[in-house]
C-alpha cells in the first residue's frame, strides 16, 4: 500500500512541477514581451543604433576636415607666397599699381 501511495505522490508531483514550469514559461514570455515593447525595448535601441551610425559618420567628416585644415596651415607655414596671398586674401590688401576688379552680387 505504501508503495501504490508513493508513485500516486509522484505522479502528482510530476504534473504540479511540470504545470510550475509551464507556468514560469508562459511568465517570463510575457515579460520578455513587455519588456521589448516599453521605453527599453527593441525600438529605442534601433534609434539609438541609427544615432550612433549617424555620430560616427559626423565623427569621420569632422576628422577629414580637421586633416585638411592641418595640411593647409602646414601649406602657410612652409610657403611665403601663400602666406601673403591667404593675408592680401582675408584683409583684402592690394599692392600699389595694382588693379582690382570688384563684380557686383547681381552679375
Amino acid at each position: 500500500m505504501l508503495l501504490c501511495e508513493f508513485r500516486y505522490y509522484l505522479t502528482m508531483k510530476s504534473s504540479v512541477i511540470r504545470f510550475a514550469y509551464a507556468l514560469a514559461l508562459v511568465g517570463a514570455v510575457v515579460y520578455a514581451f513587455f519588456a521589448m515593447r516599453g521605453p527599453h525595448g527593441v525600438a529605442v535601441w534601433t534609434q539609438k543604433r541609427q544615432e550612433i551610425r549617424d555620430l560616427e559618420e559626423r565623427n569621420a567628416a569632422l576628422a577629414r576636415e580637421n586633416q585638411l585644415k592641418r595640411e593647409y596651415i602646414e601649406r602657410l607655414r612652409q610657403s611665403q607666397p601663400e602666406q601673403e596671398l591667404e593675408i592680401r586674401r582675408r584683409l583684402k590688401l592690394v599692392k600699389p599699381n595694382e588693379k582690382v576688379f570688384m563684380k557686383r552680387p547681381g552679375e
